[in-house]
């Protein structure tokens, strides 16, 4: 399964609590009337509703809470409609790799020396995965604690949207006869659950290989509801203490625009409002020991005045280990990500894809994949 697929759903299901699975809105993506540039922003404003961080999880989430509620959607990335074509299938290694200071995916090291990279778009990380769609380990759903009904609506609302039939061609026909042939059994055919076996999947990318995102989700929200601003960097939540000795409140977030501009967002008065902080693993723990949530032990050397001594914030993340095989083939092969995967017992995930545009000509990728390799 590649890389964020699997936290894209999981995420998702965050939603379902408030979900209503069939309304729709007039607006379709890429004309949404409520997305602008942070700049444009007020120096205040007040809502019933903040979610800082415009991704997998954050676009569906805000959806569904502007039927009910003002909603304001604050993501430090740009629009992924403003060059369509950057994210469909035969980019997908052009875009993954893009260095650029303004590009969707920004590539980062980790301490130990792990290449990644973090989401920077409206849409998140499903604007420059892999695509490739599975429902949740059933599970996960029951550990969770989470309405296996509601999961089951949820589902449905995002596939009627962004999710199509894997196309299964020459390529995708070999790797699903290799899997077999290794014993990666039984073979369960098409299927979107998450079940051990070979299976051909869903896909985010349509026939014309042209990619949809959870930006697409948005396309469920009220447009008089919901306001989303784009290249805004949040960079500190606000608390409150209502009482002496009383747990803080958060109230608002302290965000900057693309040219530095600070830009303060309020919750209003309603016991229902939330801010919800959904930038990412990395990004979620980052502003809440930014805004004082956090260990005290890396609080304080640092000058950030401690709001609540959390421990465990921060703590504990890894990814998923990951290795490659790269097949240079002397001759065209047909552009494929992934339609055909193999889930072994042992929790391994095995996939290809094929015709992947890695020419020399493009020499930034090539010194890049060589750094990593």
């Amino acid at each position: 399964m590649d890389l964020g697929s699997m936290g894209f759903l999981k995420a998702l299901l965050v939603a379902v609590y408030a979900l209503h699975p069939y309304f729709s809105h007039a607006e379709t993506a890429p004309n949404y009337s409520f997305v602008h540039e942070s700049t444009t922003a007020p120096p205040v404003s007040y809502h019933d509703y903040i979610v800082v961080g415009g991704g997998a999880a954050g676009c569906p989430l805000a959806a569904t809470l502007s039927e009910t509620a003002n909603v304001l959607v604050l993501e430090r990335g740009g629009s992924p409609y403003r060059n369509p074509g950057k994210t469909d299938k035969g980019n997908f290694l052009l875009t993954l790799l893009d260095p650029s200071p303004d590009s969707y995916a920004q590539i980062f090291i980790t301490e130990d020396g792990v290449y990644n990279h973090r989401a920077r778009v409206l849409g998140g990380g499903t604007v420059f995965n892999a695509g490739f769609y599975s429902h949740a380990e059933t599970e996960f759903v029951k550990e969770s604690g989470l309405d296996e009904a509601l999961v089951n609506d949820a589902y449905q609302w995002v596939e009627n949207k962004v999710v199509f039939k894997a196309p299964l061609l020459q390529w995708q026909t070999a790797v699903r006869d290799g899997l077999l042939e290794a014993g990666v059994l039984p073979f369960n055919g098409f299927t979107n659950e998450h079940i051990n076996g070979t299976k051909i999947g869903s896909t985010i990318f349509d026939m014309n290989d042209h990619r949809h995102s959870a930006a697409d989700l948005l396309e469920y929200a009220d447009p008089k509801n919901i306001i989303v601003y784009l290249h805004a960097t949040v960079t500190k939540i606000l608390f409150t203490t209502q009482t002496v000795g009383s747990r803080p409140r958060a109230i608002g977030v302290i965000y900057e625009d693309a040219m530095g501009e600070k830009h303060t967002a309020y919750l209003t008065n309603d016991s229902k409002s939330e801010i919800i902080v959904s930038a990412g693993a990395i990004g979620s723990s980052q502003l809440l020991m930014l805004s004082g949530i956090g260990p005290r032990s890396q609080l304080e050397p640092l000058g950030i005045k401690v709001v609540i001594d959390q421990p465990m914030v921060g703590q504990g993340m890894a990814d998923n280990t990951l290795n490659c095989v790269f097949i240079p083939s002397p001759n065209p092969v047909e552009l494929s990500l992934l339609s055909t995967v193999g889930i072994s017992l042992l929790v391994n995930y095995i996939e290809a894809g094929s015709g992947l545009n890695l020419a020399p000509s493009f020499g930034w990728i090539s010194k890049f994949l060589l750094s990593i390799l």
